[in-house]
């Protein structure tokens, strides 16, 4: 991890102001250590620290992403019943889901336009709104 991924690594966890251990750490600098923002499933994040030569469990992963969300630094995405992708993009924006190769990546927030939507029942609020576009290549 160089310099650079530790100190904004430890700057994004005090956001939130969790503590630093070494496992968050090693995922953090993965997530936000270059600056750029991810989409990631918990397998390609595990996958990921494994080759960094950390011990890190997928449960630890899973419980971490988690934590990360529950604190805000992260949103979950879900595509379909059984497929959650963890983006370190926070606002609100579309995606775009790559069925063939299996990716999500940002989708221009400017381009898209919702001009109402249903009554909600009763003694509820939308919380938000999640679009997710879904492409699959032309045959």
């Amino acid at each position: 991890m160089t310099p650079e991924a530790l100190e904004r690594s430890q700057s994004w966890l005090g956001q939130a102001e969790l503590r630093p251990t070494r496992q968050r750490l090693a995922l953090a600098s993965l997530l936000v250590g270059d600056g750029q923002d991810r989409h990631v499933t918990a397998e390609s994040l595990h996958e990921a620290v494994l080759g960094t030569g950390d011990k890190v469990s997928l449960a630890t992963v899973y419980n971490t992403l988690r934590a990360f969300c529950d604190a805000g630094l992260m949103q979950e995405v879900t595509v379909d019943g059984n497929r959650s992708y963890f983006d370190t993009r926070v606002d609100d924006h579309p995606h775009f889901y790559l069925e063939g190769c299996g990716s999500l990546k940002d989708a221009p927030a400017a381009e898209l336009q919702i001009k109402s939507l249903p009554d909600v029942p009763e003694g509820y609020e939308v919380a938000k709104v999640d679009v997710v576009i879904r492409l699959r290549p032309i045959e």
